[in-house]
């Protein structure tokens, strides 16, 4: 397995500075300040990247258990929701919410939850971060007939 690198820099105070971040390949930057983090004002924060790297590491992990499953998904679009509250006076990532939607032939809606269980098990991303040990709601929308445009 590859190891995945990035650079994050912080310059100034907490709440008047600014940071940034880089990924190793070149192919994801941005900005983030106190306010993007934990005010809701626009823009990027970390939490968004855990978000990404979820909801990436469910699909493939899906699409792996459904191939297994003898029912190769068309599609697979998945959403995660990362909360950061502050408990005990820091601030933690508290929930992943992951929501998928999907084209997948030949399966029938009862098969689906298993194997989202499973995709649940095996997500690289949730192992060693701190949503481990957290709720994972995932639920597969089965969409037969849809084009793959469609998918919402």
């Amino acid at each position: 397995m590859a190891t995945s690198n990035a650079v994050a820099v912080w310059e100034g105070k907490l709440k008047d500075g600014k940071g940034s971040f880089k990924a190793q390949s070149g192919a994801f930057s941005g900005s983030f300040s106190f306010g993007t983090r934990f005010e809701g004002k626009k823009g990027s924060n970390p939490e968004e990247l855990l978000a990404a790297a979820h909801a990436g590491c469910f699909s493939m992990a899906l699409s792996a258990g459904l191939e297994k499953a003898g029912h190769p998904a068309d599609r697979i679009e998945t959403r995660a929701a990362v909360t950061l509250e502050t408990v005990d006076g820091s601030p933690k990532v508290t929930r992943s919410a992951l929501d998928v939607r999907g084209k997948v032939p030949g399966i029938d809606e009862p098969e689906s939850p298993t194997i989202c269980r499973s995709a649940s098990s095996r997500i690289a991303a949730a192992r060693r971060a701190p949503i481990r040990g957290r709720a994972v709601r995932s639920r597969l929308r089965i969409r037969k007939s849809c084009p793959i445009g469609a998918v919402r």
